[in-house]
C-alpha cells in the first residue's frame, strides 16, 4: 500500500492499520504538514517504509505507485489557517499534485482512494448532507472557498478517471477527522482547545460559537477507507465519513474544559481577527452516513467525549 501524507495524522494512523492487517506500506510525505513523530513507532517495522519527497515529483511517484498495490491518496494541504495564509500553495498541492497522482495510477492501473472533505458542499444549509447533495460556494474573491473548490476538482477529475479510462477509484468526504497526533499548527479546532486548556491558557472560539460541527475518530476513519479499498461496489463512488453527533463549537469548548478540569476562560475572538476581513463560514456540517452504512455496516465506535478523552492523554504524555 502507498500512502500520500503518510507522516500526517489520518496517514500514519493508516499505515497502523494496514501494518495490522499484514501489508507492506510505503509512505511518501514531503513534511510540509507531516511530522516525522507521528511514525516514529514505525520505523522499525521491516513492512513500513518512509520516503521524504513530493507528489509532484513524477519520477517519484512513477516508481512508488508502480510498485504499490493501491494509492491512498492523502497529500493536502489542509486546515483553515494555512488555507487562508497560502492559497497558492493550497490550489497547486490539491489540484497538480493529484492530477500526478491519478495519471500514474492510470498508467499503472493501480486502485485510488482518495480523501475529500465535507468543505465540498459549501454554504449549503440542508443538513444532513448527501453524497448527491449541491455545492454552494462563496465569490472567488474569498479565499477561504479556494480549498473546497480545489478538492472538488480532485472529485471531478477522479470519477472522469473512473468513466472514461475505467481506473478503480474511491473517494472518501471526511467530517472533522480527530484523534492522537493531531495538532492545532493549522487552525485544527480540538487539538487548539485541548492544548489551551491543559495550559490554563483562554480556549479560543472563532465567531459567535454556535456553528456546529460534527467530529469523527481516526481510528473510525480509517477503518472505514481500509474496508472502503477492500470493496469493488465502492469503486467510482463517493461516501461521507464521519460522525452524527452534532455540537457547536461554543459547546465543544466548554465539553473540553470540563474534560481537562481546566480553569481556562473562554473568549470569543471575531472571525475578522481571527482569519481575513468578509470571512464565511458555515453554520452546520452533519454527514448523513447512510450510504457508508449500507455498504459496510460503517457504525463510528467511538463518541465525541471518548474522543476527546483519547487527545487529552496524547498530549499529557
Amino acid at each position: 500500500m502507498l500512502i500520500t501524507g503518510g507522516a500526517g495524522f489520518i496517514g500514519s494512523h493508516l499505515a497502523e492499520e494496514f501494518l495490522r492487517r499484514n501489508y507492506a506500506v510505503s509512505a511518501v510525505d514531503n513534511l510540509s504538514t507531516g511530522r516525522l513523530e507521528n511514525i516514529a513507532h514505525l520505523k522499525g517495522n521491516p513492512d513500513f517504509s518512509f520516503t521524504a519527497g513530493d507528489i509532484t515529483d513524477e519520477t517519484l511517484m512513477d516508481k512508488m505507485i508502480a510498485e504499490s498495490e493501491r494509492v491512498f491518496h492523502l497529500a493536502a494541504a489542509v486546515g483553515v489557517k494555512l488555507i487562508i495564509e497560502r492559497p497558492v500553495e493550497t490550489i497547486e498541492t490539491n489540484i497538480l499534485g493529484t492530477e500526478i497522482i491519478y495519471k500514474l495510477a492510470n498508467k499503472h492501473k493501480k486502485k485510488v482512494i482518495i480523501t475529500s472533505t465535507s468543505e465540498v458542499y459549501g454554504k449549503n444549509n440542508e443538513i444532513p448532507f448527501r453524497e448527491v447533495d449541491d455545492s454552494v460556494y462563496g465569490p472567488t474573491i474569498k479565499s477561504r472557498w479556494s480549498y473546497a473548490c480545489s478538492k472538488a476538482i480532485d472529485e471531478f477529475l477522479g470519477l472522469a478517471y473512473f468513466r472514461e479510462k475505467k481506473l478503480p477509484i474511491v473517494i472518501v468526504r471526511l467530517f472533522n477527522t480527530i484523534g492522537p497526533r493531531q495538532t492545532g499548527r493549522y487552525g485544527m479546532v480540538v487539538p487548539t482547545f485541548v492544548q489551551q486548556a491543559l495550559l490554563g491558557h483562554p480556549i479560543t472560539v472563532f465567531g459567535d460559537g454556535q456553528q456546529a460541527r460534527c467530529f469523527g475518530n481516526v481510528k473510525d476513519v480509517i477503518w472505514a477507507m481500509a474496508e472502503l479499498a477492500e470493496t469493488p461496489e465502492a469503486e467510482g463512488q463517493v461516501f461521507n465519513i464521519g460522525s452524527e453527533e452534532l455540537i457547536t463549537i461554543k459547546d465543544l469548548a466548554q465539553k473540553t474544559k470540563e474534560l481537562c478540569n481546566s480553569k481556562s476562560e473562554i473568549h470569543f475572538i471575531p472571525y475578522e481577527e481571527a482569519y481575513e476581513e468578509g470571512f464565511e463560514d458555515m453554520n452546520r456540517r452533519l454527514p448523513d452516513i447512510s450510504k457508508i452504512r449500507n455498504i459496510i455496516g460503517f457504525e463510528p465506535k467511538y463518541n465525541l467525549e471518548q474522543t476527546i478523552r483519547q487527545i487529552i492523554e496524547y498530549f499529557k504524555l
